[in-house]
């Protein structure tokens, strides 16, 4: 498992990239300069200055180190149309939810870029398990959750 890929989109990666550009070049060094003033107040038992900048370094320094860790890992999911129409990892879709008669679209991708407020969903979420390997027009039940319901394939991209 320490060794196992992680799937990202091409933005996914450059997202990465991009925030750990910024921690590195203009957050650390913020936090840097946080620390030296905090220390410049003098006994360090009491700064509640200084423990906010070393609390807030500690913050900056993991999640540097996990976004590497991540970057690493990371194998991108390569967004090659399918001719056949066929829902894989990177595929956008369109279905409809026969349940509540309403349509929804989502994008499939790796469980470290999933949000589901942008409508990014998990290769390894159960609408995602069930969706893909289908084409358009076909109907699956989404199972693995408490109320199982059944969605139509309008479109993939």
């Amino acid at each position: 498992m320490p060794n196992e890929e992680i799937l990202l989109t091409k933005e996914g990666i450059k997202d990465l990239q991009a925030e750990l550009d910024n921690l590195i070049n203009i957050v650390r060094p913020q936090v840097i300069e946080e620390l030296k003033e905090a220390r410049a107040q003098g006994d360090l038992s009491e700064n509640a200055d200084y423990d906010a900048a070393r609390n807030r370094q500690a913050e900056v320094e993991g999640r540097i180190k996990q976004i590497e860790g991540l970057l690493t890992k990371a194998k991108e999911i390569k967004e090659v149309k399918s001719k056949a129409g066929v829902i894989k990892l990177g595929s956008k879709v369109t279905f409809t939810n026969l349940l509540l008669k309403k349509d929804f679209e989502i994008k499939i991708v790796g469980a470290v870029e999933a949000n589901p407020f942008e409508n990014t969903i998990s290769n390894e979420s159960p609408i995602a398990k069930a969706i893909i390997g289908k084409k358009v027009g076909e109907t699956v039940e989404i199972k693995g959750i408490q109320t199982p319901y059944k969605v139509t394939i309008v479109s993939v991209a």
